[in-house]
Formats: C-alpha cells, sequence, structure tokens
C-alpha cells in the first residue's frame, strides 16, 4: 500500500520560498495594531445594538438612531482598519473624535437621559478614544522618517 500521508517538510528549499517570504512581509507590513480591529469592530457593532440592549429605544429616540449610526461608522472604520490599514491609521485621530462625540452625546441628542444611557455612551466613548491613541502612537511609531 502506498504511504499518503503528509509528511513536514523544509520549506526554505522551495524555489519560490524568498518571494514567499517577502510579499507575506510585505502584506503584514503595516500591521502593527492588528489586535485593535477586532475590538474596534465589537465596540461598534455593541454600540449600534446598545439601546436594544439597554431598552431606551422608548425612552431615547433620538439616541437610539445616533448610537446605531455611529455604531456603523466605528464598525466601517474598523473595517477599514484590517482592509487597507496603510490608508486608514492616518485616520485614527477621527476613532478619538468619535470617542469624544460619544462622551457627550446623551447630553446633546438626547432628552434628559438617565445614568444608565449615560454611563453607557461615556463607556463606549472611552473605550474608542483609548483604542483610538493606541492606533495613532502605533501608527506615528511606525511612520516612514523623511
Amino acid at each position: 500500500m502506498a504511504n499518503v500521508s503528509h509528511t513536514r517538510g523544509d520549506i526554505t528549499s522551495h524555489p519560490d520560498a524568498p518571494e514567499m517570504r517577502e510579499r507575506y512581509a510585505r502584506m503584514l507590513g503595516g500591521r502593527d495594531v492588528a489586535l485593535v480591529d477586532g475590538p474596534v469592530f465589537l465596540l461598534g457593532l455593541y454600540c449600534a445594538v446598545s439601546p436594544w440592549i439597554l431598552h431606551y429605544t422608548t425612552s431615547q429616540p433620538a439616541l437610539v438612531t445616533h448610537n446605531l449610526i455611529v455604531g456603523i461608522a466605528i464598525g466601517l472604520l474598523a473595517l477599514g482598519f484590517t482592509q487597507t490599514p496603510e490608508r486608514m491609521y492616518g485616520l485614527s485621530w477621527a476613532f478619538c473624535a468619535v470617542g469624544i462625540w460619544m462622551i457627550i452625546a446623551p447630553w446633546v441628542v438626547g432628552d434628559s437621559p438617565d445614568a444608565g444611557v449615560a454611563l453607557n455612551n461615556i463607556i463606549i466613548g472611552a473605550l474608542a478614544v483609548i483604542l483610538g491613541l493606541m492606533c495613532t502612537v502605533t501608527a506615528a511609531k511606525s511612520a516612514p522618517r523623511p
């Protein structure tokens, strides 16, 4: 009977190994904050569905629409960070601005929000600012020097 099991060999002898190594390095070149993409997307998802989780759809209808739109925007930023990091990490400061807006939005957009609604948006905003600063600092460190 023939041996059909796959044995692990050393790929360094493969003729395309240097090209594959170079392509892999080029692909991961701007991925210094790859661990931030997932939490940013989850934060956007939570922001979008938080009015239904915390049940303030009837008491704060303006904040429901606001959090849905801002949550989708945060999710799109996260997808942009994942798909084209070299272009998007320049917009990390915008993510910080979204976080600051989320902190003050209950009083600007809402109608005398209760403590739970305000605390929810403050936590979302603070996490957005922290993650945005992490992206900004890492992007500044990895930017090419003139």
